[in-house]
């Protein structure tokens, strides 16, 4: 029953990655990619991806890599679904902070049911966005990414609505919430430093530098 069990997890995670690695391009995704995103060995990565071809969940391109079929996205979307329902759970009704939400979802979103996900769903008031902006999919499996730009792709004095922002990377949630930047903030971009230095955004009467790694995770609606 472990094995099983164990073996469902890695299924679902692995195909989490290669949808969320697959929005950021129509390029097909590669094993070095995954491996990379998993931190697992490029072996291992390869071998796992047979096992989803194997169980048809991913479509192969010789030489280029892999896509989810439908029936491997419905996989991602589901478990995608799970975790961010948790990440809303866990700050709303436990008040646990955005920045640890991410760590704990990852853990819990392979022990619930599809049932207890509808549960929280409901409890919740069937959100569409996660404490970072994230689109939440729909328990049919569908997902409205929106539009939106990275705010370093933003030009002096261009002005958005911030949406959302990459939950990976918990310091730098820490550092917007300790400047009380937070999606929904309308921001304007003051100035960008040559050779990758910080940008300068006004937001809430204030202005503050941004490193631009941050500013390429933060996502701006125009």
């Amino acid at each position: 029953m472990a094995a099983r069990t164990e073996a469902s997890k890695a299924v679902q995670d692995y195909a989490k990655t290669i949808w969320s690695l697959g929005t950021r391009s129509d390029e097909p995704v590669s094993t070095s990619a995954i491996a990379e995103r998993l931190e697992v060995s490029p072996a291992s990565a390869s071998a796992m991806v047979k096992r989803l071809e194997s169980m048809g969940l991913v479509e192969r391109e010789p030489y280029h890599g892999v896509r989810l079929s439908a029936a491997g996205v419905r996989v991602a979307l589901e478990v995608l679904r799970h975790h961010r329902l948790l990440e809303l759970y866990l700050a709303e009704a436990l008040g646990m902070s955005w920045d640890r939400v991410h760590e704990e979802a990852e853990v819990l979103e392979h022990a619930i049911s599809p049932e207890l996900s509808e549960l929280i769903a409901a409890k919740l008031g069937n959100p569409t966005h996660d404490p970072h902006g994230d689109p939440i999919p729909t328990a049919d499996g569908e997902i409205d990414e929106g539009q939106s730009r990275a705010l370093i792709e933003l030009g002096p004095g261009e002005r958005g609505r911030f949406t959302r922002v990459s939950d990976s990377n918990p310091d730098m949630l820490r550092y917007l919430s300790d400047r009380g930047i937070a999606p929904g903030d309308e921001l304007e971009l003051v100035g960008h430093e040559p050779f990758g230095g910080p940008v300068a955004v006004h937001a809430n009467g204030r202005e503050h530098a941004l490193g631009d790694q941050l500013a390429s995770a933060m996502r701006i609606e125009q």
